[in-house]
């Protein structure tokens, strides 16, 4: 008698149930919240104002351009008969590098450069014949392209000094191999920074026996060229 009372109490209860439930999960239910397409838009990522170069991690990358660039070495004649020789102007027609500073701080930067030894020519007006002369005579006898067809500097520390808007005097310390010999060397140069361009100026003294190479001499030493060359630069990097 219990069981069947019981029974019909479950299914007289069960609507009641059900209607119960319903308004509680009517009263309880939470409205999914309503997107649109900018809520999946990529944020824009940020871009350092100044300069508009191609910045990763706050470093400005530049590739130099050999086509707009000047680099040219000096020569000094040396020796009793010095009056009656000439300076020579070389220039180097074909290297390429890269130079990278630190947005904001510059430091820290680099410079990385390569040079081919065979593609330096005379710039001076003078015959075809003392040309074609002092290019043998350097690519042979003095540079031996032959056997160390690249001249490379890099940079091991770049400390600069800011003048003014994007504008810096730099002091650039590496290493240059040249002829088979590597050495320390030291460059001061004057930067300026362009909206997508960079542009370095600056001369470096070299003495060539520090590199095992023979300064040219004619004539029983009364003409010859002296040790210390300069190589002046005008270097432009995209």
């Amino acid at each position: 008698m219990k069981t069947s009372q019981s029974r019909i109490f479950t299914l007289l209860a069960f609507p009641v149930i059900l209607n119960v439930t319903g308004l509680i999960s009517t009263q309880l239910r939470l409205e999914p919240p309503s997107y649109s397409r900018a809520d999946f838009r990529e944020a824009p990522k940020a871009t350092p104002p100044g300069t508009g170069a191609g910045f990763s991690d706050g470093v400005a990358r530049y590739r130099i351009d050999a086509s707009q660039s000047k680099f040219v070495v000096h020569a000094f004649a040396g020796g009793l008969l010095s009056a009656l020789a000439h300076n020579h102007n070389i220039a180097v027609r074909d290297f390429t590098g890269e130079a990278q500073f630190t947005y904001v701080t510059f430091e820290p930067a680099s410079l990385s450069l390569s040079v081919k030894a065979d593609s330096l020519t005379v710039i001076d007006k003078v015959s075809q014949k003392d040309r074609t002369d002092i290019e043998r005579t350097m690519r042979e006898e003095v540079l031996e392209t032959g056997k160390y067809p690249e001249i490379l500097f890099k940079s091991t520390r770049v400390s600069a000094t800011k003048l003014g808007e994007g504008k810096y005097r730099a002091r650039i310390s590496g290493n240059l191999a040249l002829h088979g010999e590597t050495h320390a060397v030291e460059i001061d140069a004057e930067i300026e920074l362009g909206a997508n361009s960079l542009r370095a100026r600056g001369e470096i003294p070299l003495k060539q026996t520090r590199f095992n190479i023979k300064p040219v001499s004619i004539a029983g030493g009364t003409i010859k060229v002296k040790d210390e060359v300069k190589l002046s630069f005008d270097i432009i990097a995209h």
